[in-house]
């Protein structure tokens, strides 16, 4: 289908193939599925691909290997590395030479989609080759975002938002995952003096909690291991603009008290620099997490907090602006028609009452994904029904079992545990006959053996 987006997977275990070709597809995504890097590469030279994900032990040729000839051959497209064997220098390394992201394992299945959804949205220009590689947070192009809502909390929020902008203070926001904290951020600097400044993002959750420093203030080549070339944070690279810092009470309580001093004097030291450095940048920071708590808990410290809340709001969940379905449901219909060039769509009234009986946990990034399910799913049909959207195949990401009839299972939340379950039931199917079960899942014998064996020595089973 035109426009759809397609991803190549690469790893050397089989089972996960078709488990990540079901997992996908339910967001709209094709999957090419690759048993070995080779295999990827031939896959390359035969089409294109938005998206790579690869694991990064593979014999032969290792992830590594096929991430340099990716950047080589192919710089447009987007590399994500997964690795069991997750350490600071081998992070450090991968996103140097040119990885978009980076996922240790184990991982939960709703990461991973919302890792995958976050790199494909990433502006292609952001896709750089290692000789010219932007530092994380590197701004993309005017992208001319609208707040979309006409609910009475919404249109405070828009009130409100020409005062907050048009001055260098600090903007604290609050809410749910997927109630649109980002697009708030983004408004506020396309809406203030620094519009024509860089406006930089980085979220905090998706740095490995050891680079989070380096991604910040930057670092000198040899300041630690695996620091083999210079790198320009985030705080140096959005100077005379503003920097998104997105969940930021992931933040270890030793990187907060040097952000603290940052917002304080508007100065840092680079890792492995006794330099002083002067910067002009205007912070947004959000968090879904409920504040009060975690400054109790001690997670997030009660300074850091007041310096940022200068300006603090807080977005509304889709819950509490029900009235705001419509316009939504027409904007995000528009837009996925027009990315996958079909013609104008409308939903049918059965669907509209079932969404507004709804109550919406994943907020508006969860109304966007159902609506652009519908889009696809409709094919060419003008109007997009409720079997379009809602049927047994489709599940929660973060619940989603792979038994043959679809039906959840809400204890397989991880990749591990979705791989270990196809494996027992097709045991089960098969009377524990190794083989049979081998040849229905697409494997070997030895790999079933070997998976039951660390089964065992884990105590999932007897």
């Amino acid at each position: 289908m035109a426009g759809q987006q397609h991803i190549l997977f690469v790893d050397d275990e089989q089972l996960l193939h078709s488990l990540f070709e079901r997992l996908f597809s339910r967001h709209g995504i094709d999957v090419t599925s690759c048993s070995s890097a080779e295999q990827a590469i031939r896959e390359l030279n035969n089409r294109t691909f938005d998206l790579v994900v690869t694991d990064f032990m593979m014999p032969d040729m290792d992830g590594f290997a096929l991430l340099g000839h990716i950047r080589q051959n192919y710089p447009g497209t987007r590399v994500i590395m997964i690795t069991a064997h997750a350490n600071v220098q081998h992070a450090v390394r991968m996103m140097q030479h040119g990885a978009i992201d980076y996922i240790p394992k184990p991982f939960s299945t709703a990461e991973l989609v919302d890792r995958v959804q976050a790199s494909l949205a990433r502006d292609p220009e952001e896709v750089v080759t290692p000789d010219t590689k932007k530092p994380a947070g590197t701004p993309s192009k005017e992208s001319g975002v609208r707040y979309i809502g006409e609910a009475p909390s919404i249109e405070r929020l828009k009130e409100v938002l020409p005062r907050i902008s048009n001055n260098k203070a600090p903007v604290f926001i609050q809410g749910e995952s997927g109630t649109g904290k980002e697009i708030l951020a983004r408004l506020i600097h396309e809406m203030s003096d620094r519009a024509s400044g860089p406006y930089l993002t980085l979220n905090c959750a998706n740095v490995p909690r050891e680079l989070v420093e380096s991604h910040l203030f930057g670092h000198r080549k040899g300041a630690f291991t695996g620091a083999i070339d210079n790198m320009t944070g985030v705080f140096e690279t959005a100077d005379g603009g503003t920097l998104l810092l997105d969940e930021i009470t992931e933040i270890d309580l030793s990187i907060q008290a040097k952000l603290l001093r940052v917002l304080q004097e508007q100065e840092f030291q680079t890792i492995g620099s006794t330099e002083v450095k002067k910067v002009n940048v205007r912070v947004v920071a959000t968090s879904n997490r409920n504040l009060s708590d975690a400054i109790q808990a001690g997670a997030f410290r009660e300074d850091l907090y007041h310096r940022l809340a200068v300006f603090p709001l807080t977005v509304p969940p889709l819950r509490e602006r029900m009235s705001d379905i419509p316009i939504l449901v027409e904007h995000f219909v528009e837009k996925y028609c027009n990315l996958y060039e079909l013609g104008s769509k409308t939903l049918s009234d059965k669907l509209l009452e079932r969404f507004a009986s709804y109550d919406w946990p994943g907020n508006v990034r969860e109304l966007e994904n159902m609506v652009q399910r519908g889009v696809l799913l409709s094919a060419e049909r003008k109007s997009i029904k409720v079997s379009d959207v809602y049927d047994d195949f489709f599940t929660d990401a973060g619940t989603v079992s792979v038994s043959e009839n679809g039906s959840a299972n809400p204890k397989l939340s991880t990749i591990e545990d979705m791989e270990r379950y196809m494996i027992l039931q097709a045991l089960s199917e098969t009377k524990n006959n190794q083989q049979a079960a081998a040849d229905k899942l697409g494997i070997s014998a030895r790999t079933i053996r070997n998976k039951l064996r660390k089964y065992r020595e884990e105590g999932h089973i007897d």
